[in-house]
């Protein structure tokens, strides 16, 4: 595999786990506790800074406890660094600014590295030394999104990973926008929490982030009818009792936007209930990890090539469960 397939499947992983840890630990022996707080909170992934003595030492821990982890090396000054951190298992490095001898180093030794960008004339140089993928670096101090917006003009092939000021509540605004594949940053995983060696406190804020990422929200519930005559009755009804305005399609039958009535048998024994996300995909990625499988002969695509609606093979309740992308 050349070093551009490894950096295209890092930012696909990546791009799945959206939210990426950036870890300053001290203490080495606390490394694989805390790759399982993260794991247990739905964030398989981890940047190791390089800021804290030992970083080779703890991705060494985190990726033998758990192999298919996406461990990485941050803060990733020199040469010397980026090889200790690889012979460690960091599947890539990252950095705060962009040294071309450290970039032309780990690109050679085919360690997919991201170098911290904050202007236009850094993202030429990356993109001069081959690379279409890198942090932005410090993200809020250096214009934030809209400056990410108006440099993706000019600069079409790159693709970033915004870090510094990314915050619970700014982080959708980020992942909103087709460029950005994921976001770093430390509130996941704070310091009183690591100097506490409170993992489930940490396993709590990963949860909490995953499920902000995500938004789910239920939109509709769709029944199971007979024919198209049934269907018509009961959104009828619905409409008789509560005034939900029937609204008749090629397939379905809606009773306003809460319940759609299917023409004929479709998924689920029952009918299906549709879940809304504000990605598909990563959805799809964290359900995984909880333990339901998606049903890909469901996928659909919108106009740009988004993954926007997809059933689960798991029944709840006798329904099928479908994810649709949030507008």
């Amino acid at each position: 595999m050349t070093v551009k397939e490894k950096i295209d499947a890092l930012v696909e992983e990546l791009g799945n786990v959206g939210i990426v840890p950036v870890i300053k630990l001290d203490k080495v022996e606390n490394a694989v506790k805390l790759a399982k707080a993260l794991r247990d909170g739905g964030i398989n992934c981890a940047e190791v800074t390089f800021r804290a003595a030992g970083a080779d030492k703890v991705i060494r821990a985190m990726t033998e406890a758990y192999p298919d982890m996406l461990v990485g090396a941050g803060t990733v000054l020199t040469c010397e660094q980026a090889d200790a951190a690889y012979a460690a298992g960091a599947k890539f490095c990252v950095a705060p600014g962009l040294n071309p001898k450290v970039v032309k180093h780990c690109l050679d030794k085919g360690i997919p590295f991201a170098p911290g960008l904050s202007s236009a004339s850094e993202i030429e140089q990356a993109l001069e030394l081959g690379l279409d993928f890198a942090k932005f670096f410090p993200a809020e101090q250096a214009g934030g999104l809209p400056y990410i917006k108006s440099v993706c003009g000019p600069y079409t092939t790159m693709r970033f990973m915004p870090t510094g000021g990314v915050t619970a509540d700014n982080l959708n605004s980020y992942l909103s926008y087709k460029k950005i594949v994921c976001c770093g940053g430390s509130w996941i995983v704070p310091a009183k929490l690591l100097d506490a060696e409170d993992w489930a406190g940490i396993t709590k804020l990963c949860r909490e982030a995953i499920d902000k990422m995500l938004g789910f929200e239920m939109v509709h519930v769709g029944l199971n009818c007979a024919d198209a005559q049934e269907a018509e009755r009961v959104a009828d009804e619905f409409d008789t009792a509560f005034g939900f305005a029937k609204k008749v399609g090629n397939s379905s039958v809606f009773a306003s936007t809460y319940v759609e009535m299917m023409k004929k048998p479709f998924k689920g024994t029952n009918g299906h209930i549709a879940v809304a996300t504000y990605s598909v995909k990563r959805a799809l990625y964290q359900l995984k990890l909880r333990g339901f499988e998606a049903d890909e002969s469901t996928f659909k695509y919108n106009a740009e090539g988004v993954l926007n609606v997809a059933y689960l093979k798991h029944e709840f309740g006798g329904f099928a469960v479908h994810l649709v992308l949030k507008h």
